[in-house]
């Protein structure tokens, strides 16, 4: 899993935890439909930590809980 993946999969799992769909999650974001939809497409190859920080705060949760998962503490390094 690459870090575009780890980020969608993350989306979709807190989606799935609050019962919301992804149009659901960008109104209570205050986001466009579209930018959710490219994020856990293929459109979006890395959002912006701007754009996961206001899906965080539509989610009432921290940057820190977003990122506090298995998915990116098993990232590979992007430096070798």
């Amino acid at each position: 899993m690459n870090l575009k993946e780890a980020i969608a999969y993350r989306i979709q799992t807190l989606c799935e935890a609050n019962n919301l769909s992804p149009s659901s999650l960008a109104y209570l974001c205050g986001m466009d439909r579209s930018t959710i939809y490219s994020i856990l497409g293929n459109k979006s190859k890395s959002p912006e930590v701007a754009t996961i920080k206001k899906i965080c705060d539509g989610l009432k949760i921290t940057l820190g809980e977003f990122f506090s998962t298995p998915e990116f503490d098993h990232l590979e390094q992007e430096i070798q």
